[in-house]
Protein backbone atom coordinates (compact mmCIF):
# COMPACT_ATOMS: atom_id res chain seq x y z
CA UNK A 1 0.00 0.00 0.00
CA UNK A 2 1.18 3.21 -1.19
CA UNK A 3 2.17 5.89 1.95
CA UNK A 4 0.20 8.94 2.16
CA UNK A 5 2.70 12.04 2.25
CA UNK A 6 0.73 14.45 4.21
CA UNK A 7 2.77 17.29 5.20
CA UNK A 8 1.09 18.36 7.97
CA UNK A 9 1.87 15.17 9.68
CA UNK A 10 5.21 13.49 8.63
CA UNK A 11 6.53 16.65 9.31
CA UNK A 12 6.04 16.64 13.17
CA UNK A 13 7.22 12.81 12.78
CA UNK A 14 10.55 11.88 14.58
CA UNK A 15 11.29 8.80 12.48
CA UNK A 16 10.68 8.66 8.81
CA UNK A 17 8.46 6.22 7.06
CA UNK A 18 11.16 3.72 4.87
CA UNK A 19 9.59 4.86 1.04
CA UNK A 20 11.57 8.19 2.35
CA UNK A 21 14.86 6.90 3.57
CA UNK A 22 17.41 6.81 0.76
CA UNK A 23 21.02 4.62 0.38
CA UNK A 24 23.85 5.60 2.36
CA UNK A 25 25.90 6.31 -0.51
CA UNK A 26 23.18 8.87 -1.43
CA UNK A 27 21.84 10.28 1.40
CA UNK A 28 23.19 13.86 2.12
CA UNK A 29 26.61 15.53 4.11
CA UNK A 30 25.78 17.58 7.24
CA UNK A 31 27.54 20.32 5.77
CA UNK A 32 28.92 20.64 1.76
CA UNK A 33 31.18 23.35 0.82
CA UNK A 34 29.57 26.43 -1.78
CA UNK A 35 30.07 26.61 -5.63
CA UNK A 36 31.09 29.59 -6.88
CA UNK A 37 28.90 30.08 -10.61
CA UNK A 38 29.09 33.14 -12.65
CA UNK A 39 26.86 35.89 -11.82
CA UNK A 40 25.53 38.09 -15.12
CA UNK A 41 24.10 41.42 -15.11
CA UNK A 42 21.33 40.47 -17.75
CA UNK A 43 20.43 44.29 -18.47
CA UNK A 44 23.83 45.14 -19.15
CA UNK A 45 24.68 42.08 -20.94
CA UNK A 46 21.56 42.62 -23.33
CA UNK A 47 22.10 46.57 -23.44
CA UNK A 48 26.07 45.74 -24.16
CA UNK A 49 25.42 43.73 -27.18
CA UNK A 50 26.72 40.62 -26.09
CA UNK A 51 29.72 40.77 -23.76
CA UNK A 52 29.62 37.51 -21.86
CA UNK A 53 31.48 37.91 -18.02
CA UNK A 54 34.38 35.86 -17.73
CA UNK A 55 33.74 32.11 -16.58
CA UNK A 56 30.12 31.82 -17.84
CA UNK A 57 31.42 29.91 -21.35
CA UNK A 58 33.37 27.36 -19.32
CA UNK A 59 30.63 27.14 -16.54
CA UNK A 60 28.06 25.98 -19.74
CA UNK A 61 29.74 23.54 -20.89
CA UNK A 62 31.62 22.28 -17.13
CA UNK A 63 28.12 21.96 -15.21
CA UNK A 64 25.44 24.32 -16.95
CA UNK A 65 24.90 26.74 -13.79
CA UNK A 66 25.12 30.38 -13.17
CA UNK A 67 22.89 33.36 -12.02
CA UNK A 68 21.15 36.30 -13.50
CA UNK A 69 20.29 39.38 -11.69
CA UNK A 70 19.15 42.88 -12.98
CA UNK A 71 16.45 40.65 -14.56
CA UNK A 72 13.53 43.18 -14.73
CA UNK A 73 11.39 40.49 -12.63
CA UNK A 74 9.21 42.77 -10.22
CA UNK A 75 10.17 41.90 -6.40
CA UNK A 76 6.46 42.88 -5.66
CA UNK A 77 5.58 39.69 -8.11
CA UNK A 78 7.60 37.60 -6.98
CA UNK A 79 6.52 38.07 -3.41
CA UNK A 80 3.39 37.60 -4.02
CA UNK A 81 4.13 34.45 -6.02
CA UNK A 82 5.45 33.15 -2.57
CA UNK A 83 2.24 34.38 -0.75
CA UNK A 84 -0.02 32.30 -3.48
CA UNK A 85 2.58 29.31 -2.52
CA UNK A 86 2.23 29.21 0.91
CA UNK A 87 -1.24 30.02 1.04
CA UNK A 88 -1.89 26.92 -1.11
CA UNK A 89 0.45 24.64 0.56
CA UNK A 90 -1.20 25.60 4.02
CA UNK A 91 -4.46 23.60 2.55
CA UNK A 92 -5.71 20.40 4.14
CA UNK A 93 -4.56 17.68 1.80
CA UNK A 94 -7.90 16.74 0.46
CA UNK A 95 -8.03 20.20 -0.55
CA UNK A 96 -4.82 20.07 -3.13
CA UNK A 97 -5.73 16.39 -3.97
CA UNK A 98 -8.36 18.41 -6.38
CA UNK A 99 -5.65 19.11 -8.74
CA UNK A 100 -3.95 15.52 -8.36
CA UNK A 101 -1.07 14.69 -10.92
CA UNK A 102 -2.34 11.68 -12.81
CA UNK A 103 -0.29 8.88 -14.38
CA UNK A 104 1.69 10.02 -17.59
CA UNK A 105 0.90 14.00 -17.00
CA UNK A 106 3.38 16.06 -16.23
CA UNK A 107 1.11 18.88 -14.39
CA UNK A 108 -0.81 18.65 -11.26
CA UNK A 109 -0.50 18.25 -7.43
CA UNK A 110 1.92 15.81 -6.26
CA UNK A 111 2.46 14.52 -2.86
CA UNK A 112 5.94 13.30 -2.73
CA UNK A 113 4.73 11.49 -6.17
CA UNK A 114 4.38 8.42 -3.92
CA UNK A 115 1.81 6.95 -6.98
CA UNK A 116 4.31 6.65 -8.86
CA UNK A 117 7.06 5.31 -6.84
CA UNK A 118 7.60 3.10 -3.70
CA UNK A 119 11.42 4.07 -2.46
CA UNK A 120 13.65 6.76 -2.44
CA UNK A 121 10.89 8.95 -2.35
CA UNK A 122 11.42 12.52 -2.38
CA UNK A 123 10.06 15.24 0.74
CA UNK A 124 8.44 17.31 -1.05
CA UNK A 125 5.11 18.45 -2.33
CA UNK A 126 4.57 20.11 -5.76
CA UNK A 127 1.77 21.91 -7.96
CA UNK A 128 3.15 21.76 -11.83
CA UNK A 129 0.71 23.97 -14.64
CA UNK A 130 1.54 24.43 -18.21
CA UNK A 131 2.17 27.91 -19.56
CA UNK A 132 1.44 28.56 -23.37
CA UNK A 133 2.88 31.28 -25.19
CA UNK A 134 1.67 29.92 -28.79
CA UNK A 135 -1.68 32.02 -29.87
CA UNK A 136 -4.56 30.91 -28.26
CA UNK A 137 -2.91 30.08 -24.55
CA UNK A 138 -2.57 33.30 -23.26
CA UNK A 139 -5.29 32.72 -20.13
CA UNK A 140 -3.78 29.02 -19.91
CA UNK A 141 -2.19 29.38 -16.05
CA UNK A 142 -6.18 31.21 -15.27
CA UNK A 143 -8.08 28.44 -16.90
CA UNK A 144 -6.44 25.92 -15.20
CA UNK A 145 -6.39 26.88 -11.79
CA UNK A 146 -10.28 28.18 -11.91
CA UNK A 147 -11.20 24.88 -13.76
CA UNK A 148 -9.36 22.64 -11.56
CA UNK A 149 -9.38 24.20 -8.04
CA UNK A 150 -12.35 26.42 -8.12
CA UNK A 151 -12.79 29.92 -8.40
CA UNK A 152 -11.76 31.21 -5.07
CA UNK A 153 -8.43 30.21 -6.64
CA UNK A 154 -8.85 32.96 -9.56
CA UNK A 155 -6.69 35.54 -8.48
CA UNK A 156 -4.16 32.96 -7.28
CA UNK A 157 -4.19 31.77 -11.15
CA UNK A 158 -3.43 35.09 -12.67
CA UNK A 159 -0.85 35.70 -9.96
CA UNK A 160 1.18 33.05 -11.87
CA UNK A 161 -0.39 33.56 -15.04
CA UNK A 162 1.31 37.29 -15.02
CA UNK A 163 4.87 35.27 -13.39
CA UNK A 164 4.78 32.13 -15.99
CA UNK A 165 4.64 35.27 -18.62
CA UNK A 166 7.16 36.84 -17.51
CA UNK A 167 9.83 34.01 -16.83
CA UNK A 168 8.89 33.19 -20.74
CA UNK A 169 10.69 36.32 -21.47
CA UNK A 170 13.18 36.06 -19.04
CA UNK A 171 13.80 32.91 -20.53
CA UNK A 172 14.77 33.90 -23.43
CA UNK A 173 16.62 36.70 -22.99
CA UNK A 174 18.68 33.83 -21.16
CA UNK A 175 19.10 32.04 -24.18
CA UNK A 176 20.88 35.09 -25.87
CA UNK A 177 23.43 34.55 -22.91
CA UNK A 178 23.37 30.75 -24.07
CA UNK A 179 24.03 31.33 -28.02
CA UNK A 180 26.83 33.65 -26.80
CA UNK A 181 28.43 30.90 -24.75
CA UNK A 182 28.23 28.95 -27.56
CA UNK A 183 30.01 31.10 -29.59
CA UNK A 184 27.04 32.00 -32.14
CA UNK A 185 27.17 35.31 -33.86
CA UNK A 186 23.58 35.53 -33.83
CA UNK A 187 22.43 36.34 -30.28
CA UNK A 188 18.83 35.04 -30.98
CA UNK A 189 19.73 32.28 -32.83
CA UNK A 190 18.32 29.84 -30.17
CA UNK A 191 14.99 32.03 -29.64
CA UNK A 192 13.55 30.56 -32.54
CA UNK A 193 13.61 26.81 -31.47
CA UNK A 194 11.02 28.17 -28.43
CA UNK A 195 8.31 30.22 -30.02
CA UNK A 196 5.36 29.05 -28.97
CA UNK A 197 7.00 27.40 -26.05
CA UNK A 198 4.74 25.18 -23.59
CA UNK A 199 6.58 25.37 -20.59
CA UNK A 200 5.76 24.08 -17.15
CA UNK A 201 5.83 26.08 -14.08
CA UNK A 202 6.24 24.49 -10.81
CA UNK A 203 5.88 25.23 -6.68
CA UNK A 204 8.20 22.93 -4.89
CA UNK A 205 7.69 23.30 -1.00
CA UNK A 206 10.00 20.51 0.95
CA UNK A 207 8.58 20.56 4.37
CA UNK A 208 10.48 20.26 7.85
CA UNK A 209 11.89 16.58 8.38
CA UNK A 210 13.20 15.17 11.30
CA UNK A 211 16.02 12.83 10.06
CA UNK A 212 17.05 15.23 7.00
CA UNK A 213 20.69 13.29 7.10
CA UNK A 214 18.13 10.43 5.71
CA UNK A 215 16.06 12.43 3.01
CA UNK A 216 16.27 14.08 0.34
CA UNK A 217 13.84 16.98 -0.98
CA UNK A 218 14.97 16.21 -4.86
CA UNK A 219 17.06 13.14 -5.48
CA UNK A 220 19.76 13.38 -7.97
CA UNK A 221 18.67 13.79 -11.23
CA UNK A 222 19.47 16.14 -14.73
CA UNK A 223 16.55 18.16 -15.56
CA UNK A 224 14.97 16.54 -18.94
CA UNK A 225 13.80 20.05 -20.05
CA UNK A 226 16.08 22.52 -21.61
CA UNK A 227 16.11 25.28 -19.56
CA UNK A 228 15.53 26.01 -15.79
CA UNK A 229 15.03 29.01 -13.99
CA UNK A 230 15.01 28.86 -10.13
CA UNK A 231 13.83 31.44 -7.61
CA UNK A 232 14.83 29.86 -4.05
CA UNK A 233 13.70 31.31 -0.94
CA UNK A 234 16.57 31.82 1.93
CA UNK A 235 16.36 28.21 3.64
CA UNK A 236 18.90 26.89 0.55
CA UNK A 237 19.35 23.47 -0.27
CA UNK A 238 20.03 23.60 -4.14
CA UNK A 239 23.35 21.24 -4.53
CA UNK A 240 25.14 20.67 -7.76
CA UNK A 241 27.63 17.87 -8.22
CA UNK A 242 30.48 19.36 -9.63
CA UNK A 243 34.35 17.69 -9.82
CA UNK A 244 33.15 14.15 -7.72
CA UNK A 245 31.42 16.64 -4.71
CA UNK A 246 28.40 17.54 -4.13
CA UNK A 247 28.24 21.57 -3.79
CA UNK A 248 25.82 24.25 -2.55
CA UNK A 249 24.26 27.03 -3.99
CA UNK A 250 24.02 30.03 -2.42
CA UNK A 251 20.63 31.87 -2.21
CA UNK A 252 20.52 35.31 -3.83
CA UNK A 253 16.91 37.02 -3.06
CA UNK A 254 17.93 39.58 -6.25
CA UNK A 255 18.95 36.63 -8.40
CA UNK A 256 17.72 33.74 -10.34
CA UNK A 257 19.52 29.98 -11.08
CA UNK A 258 19.75 29.19 -14.23
CA UNK A 259 20.52 25.83 -15.14
CA UNK A 260 20.41 23.74 -18.68
CA UNK A 261 18.92 20.68 -18.88
CA UNK A 262 18.93 17.40 -20.54
CA UNK A 263 17.03 18.68 -24.02
CA UNK A 264 19.24 21.77 -24.43
CA UNK A 265 22.42 19.56 -23.99
CA UNK A 266 21.26 17.51 -26.91
CA UNK A 267 19.96 20.94 -28.55
CA UNK A 268 23.99 22.22 -28.59
CA UNK A 269 25.09 18.51 -29.46
CA UNK A 270 26.66 18.17 -25.92
CA UNK A 271 28.26 21.41 -26.21
CA UNK A 272 26.86 22.99 -22.91
CA UNK A 273 26.33 20.45 -19.72
CA UNK A 274 23.42 19.58 -18.19
CA UNK A 275 24.50 18.92 -14.39
CA UNK A 276 23.50 16.42 -11.67
CA UNK A 277 21.41 18.50 -9.23
CA UNK A 278 19.56 17.39 -5.79
CA UNK A 279 18.07 19.44 -2.97
CA UNK A 280 18.18 18.96 0.86
CA UNK A 281 15.68 19.16 3.55
CA UNK A 282 16.27 20.62 6.90
CA UNK A 283 14.67 19.96 10.73
CA UNK A 284 13.80 23.34 11.22
CA UNK A 285 12.34 25.51 8.59
CA UNK A 286 10.03 24.38 4.90
CA UNK A 287 12.12 25.32 1.93
CA UNK A 288 9.91 26.84 -1.27
CA UNK A 289 11.39 27.60 -4.39
CA UNK A 290 9.45 28.54 -7.72
CA UNK A 291 10.79 26.84 -10.83
CA UNK A 292 10.18 27.29 -14.36
CA UNK A 293 11.22 25.07 -17.52
CA UNK A 294 11.40 26.55 -20.82
CA UNK A 295 10.08 24.16 -23.51
CA UNK A 296 9.84 24.07 -26.67
CA UNK A 297 6.58 23.42 -28.31
CA UNK A 298 5.58 19.41 -28.12
CA UNK A 299 6.54 18.38 -31.91
CA UNK A 300 9.04 20.34 -32.36
CA UNK A 301 12.69 18.32 -33.49
CA UNK A 302 15.64 18.91 -31.05
CA UNK A 303 18.05 19.48 -33.42
CA UNK A 304 21.36 21.24 -32.97
CA UNK A 305 21.20 24.94 -35.62
CA UNK A 306 23.37 24.52 -38.46
CA UNK A 307 25.77 27.55 -37.15
CA UNK A 308 26.85 25.70 -34.16
CA UNK A 309 27.15 22.38 -36.13
CA UNK A 310 29.30 23.72 -38.91
CA UNK A 311 31.62 24.72 -36.71
CA UNK A 312 32.91 21.39 -36.03
CA UNK A 313 31.63 19.50 -39.44
CA UNK A 314 33.92 16.46 -38.80
CA UNK A 315 32.47 15.39 -35.47
CA UNK A 316 30.20 12.84 -35.18
CA UNK A 317 26.84 13.85 -33.85
CA UNK A 318 26.62 13.64 -30.12
CA UNK A 319 23.12 12.87 -30.05
CA UNK A 320 20.01 12.10 -32.33
CA UNK A 321 17.37 14.04 -33.62
CA UNK A 322 14.02 13.42 -31.52
CA UNK A 323 11.07 15.44 -30.90
CA UNK A 324 10.68 16.54 -28.04
CA UNK A 325 7.25 15.16 -27.03
CA UNK A 326 8.75 11.81 -26.94
CA UNK A 327 11.56 12.43 -24.74
CA UNK A 328 8.80 14.00 -22.25
CA UNK A 329 6.49 11.17 -22.70
CA UNK A 330 9.55 8.82 -21.69
CA UNK A 331 10.69 10.70 -18.57
CA UNK A 332 7.10 10.79 -17.80
CA UNK A 333 5.79 6.79 -18.14
CA UNK A 334 8.71 4.47 -18.80
CA UNK A 335 11.91 6.06 -17.16
CA UNK A 336 12.69 8.27 -13.57
CA UNK A 337 14.92 11.00 -13.85
CA UNK A 338 18.24 10.85 -12.84
CA UNK A 339 21.85 11.14 -13.84
CA UNK A 340 21.55 8.66 -16.77
CA UNK A 341 18.09 9.82 -18.79
CA UNK A 342 19.25 11.46 -21.49
CA UNK A 343 21.61 8.64 -22.21
CA UNK A 344 18.43 5.84 -21.31
CA UNK A 345 16.67 7.69 -23.79
CA UNK A 346 18.89 7.24 -26.23
CA UNK A 347 19.92 3.75 -26.01
CA UNK A 348 16.18 3.33 -26.07
CA UNK A 349 15.73 5.01 -29.66
CA UNK A 350 19.06 3.35 -31.18
CA UNK A 351 17.08 0.09 -29.63
CA UNK A 352 14.01 0.58 -32.15
CA UNK A 353 12.14 2.38 -29.60
CA UNK A 354 10.88 -0.97 -28.30
CA UNK A 355 10.01 -1.84 -24.37
CA UNK A 356 13.44 -0.73 -22.89
CA UNK A 357 14.17 0.61 -19.79
CA UNK A 358 11.24 0.62 -16.68
CA UNK A 359 10.74 3.20 -14.43
CA UNK A 360 13.47 2.41 -11.47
Amino acid sequence: MAVVFDASVLSQQESIPAQFVWPAEEAPLAAVEEIEIPVIDLAAFLRGGGALPRGVAAACERHGFFQVTNHGVDAALLAEAYRCLDAFYARPLAEKQRAQRRPGESYGYASSFTGRFDCKLPWKETLSFHHSAAPGGERAVVDYFVAVLGEEYRHMGEVYQEYSDVMTRLALDVTEVLAAALGLDDRAALRGFFSGSDSVMRLNQYPPCRQPHLALGTGPHRDPTSVTLLHQDDVGGLQVHVGGAWRAVRPRADAFVVNIGDTFAALTDGRHASCLHRAVVNSAAARRSLTFFLNPQLDRVVRPPPALLAAVPARPRAFPDFAWREFLEFTQTRYRSNENTLDAFVAWIKAGRGKGPEEK
